[in-house]
């Protein structure tokens, strides 16, 4: 075999002639031979907080001093449907509402979530001419790459999802307003700040195009997933758009549902969630809430009371978060810069928050990586989960999460990852090209597509 030249090492996969690339092909099989030598065991499936991250808030485990509110309330009884005065006055200020706003729920904005879509569904919300249930059909907007529980959600429930491409600085309005034409279409997901998985961010003047455009049905819903508003990764923070008050001032104050919680800020197990919206809306959720809920768990809303004191107590603790999680971003950068630039098969963000990297490789070939890092001991998320019903038309999107594994791990999984990366890619130009025999194997290949 011949020894692969600097040339070779330098050069765009797409553009190396049939003997080069055979010989590109066998160095990355014997690359890959070497990774599944090392039997790694590395998970890197969700965007979950590393022990050290949930270290930080340790103190709530000795909290709360006392079982009263400010009020004089004892929050270790029932009632307070719409949660703690004191956490949702903090919550306010870092949401940019007011605290009649809020309301301050479980542990699980999710949950919300699913609240606020089943309660359309059986009822209908303030402005609804009637149930969405009653409706011959509904349809949900969603930008892709996206976050997988939101298109689960609408999928059980048999809700047709409309995708969007999900851009650097928000959902592809245009393609949003055509959509919206149809009254059959009621909502649509967003995470607006460091989106979930392209670290995009929404703009002001996105934002506000959603919440002034005309839309044919009267009752649509922004979702308005805002899980990361406040989890940067550099000092130089994106601020949120205020999505409320800019459809307030629009004449559609009912069309934004913000949600938000504690669960990668605390105790993901264990913290509070949010929900934020006109009061006309807090007024309707709450009065479905009632027949639910006798009222949340107050006494872990005291403990994060008196844990965070205040909005500014929030982003102090969260910049504690930003020096366990900057590095592990930085590292994935590195690792996939090294192996992959000048490569021409991938491309990757490079988030300023958030908890993942959103990695694009080679049409028709994500679905190989992932098969490959799995036989390699380094788990992802599934190819395609970012879509709806877990399909990517162009097999080529993959979901990174590097919070939970020390940073070792990161640096060894990443590495992992660009072989396989370049692996998959060299199969199927090879297999394109007719340069080795054992790529176009329909075991080993299958045309560059796994099923």
């Amino acid at each position: 075999m011949r020894g692969v030249t600097e040339q070779t090492l330098t050069r765009p996969l797409t553009s190396l002639p049939p003997a080069d690339l055979e010989t590109f092909l066998e160095t990355q099989r014997m690359a890959y031979e070497d990774l599944k030598a090392r039997g790694l065991k590395l998970d890197l499936t969700r965007g979950k907080p590393s022990v050290e991250q949930l270290d930080l808030s340790n103190e709530l485990l000795s909290l709360p001093r006392g079982h009263k509110d400010g009020s004089g309330t004892d929050v270790r009884n029932y009632g307070g449907l719409e949660g703690l005065p004191e956490l949702r006055a903090i919550f306010a200020d870092l949401l940019w509402v007011e605290p009649a706003q809020v309301v301050a729920g479980g542990n699980a904005s999710l949950t919300m979530m699913h609240d606020c879509l089943v309660q359309l569904l059986l009822h209908g919300g303030p402005d609804s001419p009637r149930p969405w249930s009653q409706e011959e059909s509904v349809k949900f907007v969603c930008p892709v790459p996206g976050y997988d529980r939101h298109f689960t959600m609408l999928a059980s429930y048999g809700i047709e999802m409309l995708t969007v491409p999900m851009h650097d600085d928000g959902p592809d309005v245009a393609a949003v307003r055509e959509l919206v034409r149809d009254p059959a279409v009621k909502g649509m997901w967003i995470v607006p700040t460091y989106a979930n998985p392209s670290g995009s961010v929404v703009t002001q003047e996105i934002a506000s195009a959603l919440a002034s455009m005309d839309t044919a049905a009267p009752d649509f819903r922004i979702f308005w997933d805002n899980a990361y508003a406040f989890h940067h990764l550099t000092e130089d923070e994106a601020k949120s758009a205020d999505i409320i008050t800019l459809a307030s001032a629009a004449g559609h104050p009912n069309r934004p549902l913000m949600f938000a919680s504690t669960s990668k800020i605390t105790f993901a197990g264990a913290g509070v969630a949010f929900l934020a919206a006109s009061e006309a809306n807090v007024k309707w959720y709450l009065s479905h809430q009632k027949f639910a809920s006798i009222g949340p768990d107050k006494v872990n809303q005291l403990r994060h009371v008196q844990f965070f004191g205040s909005a500014a107590g929030v982003r102090e603790h969260m910049a504690r978060h930003r020096e366990i999680l900057a590095p592990k971003f930085a590292a994935v950068d590195a690792a996939l810069s090294s192996a992959l630039d000048g490569r021409e098969v991938a491309t990757w963000s490079k988030p300023s928050g958030g908890y993942f990297v959103n990695l694009d490789v080679l049409d028709g070939t994500a679905t190989r990586v992932v098969e490959l890092a799995r036989e390699a001991g380094i788990v992802l998320t599934p190819a395609g989960a970012s879509f709806p019903h877990g399909v990517d038309p162009r097999d080529r999107n993959i979901r990174l999460a590097p919070s939970f594994p020390t940073l070792d791990e990161v640096e060894t999984a990443m590495a992992g990852v660009a072989t396989c990366v370049l692996l998959a890619a060299a199969e199927k130009l090879a297999a394109g090209s007719g340069a080795g025999s054992a790529a176009t194997d329909p075991d080993t290949d299958r045309d560059g597509v796994q099923g």
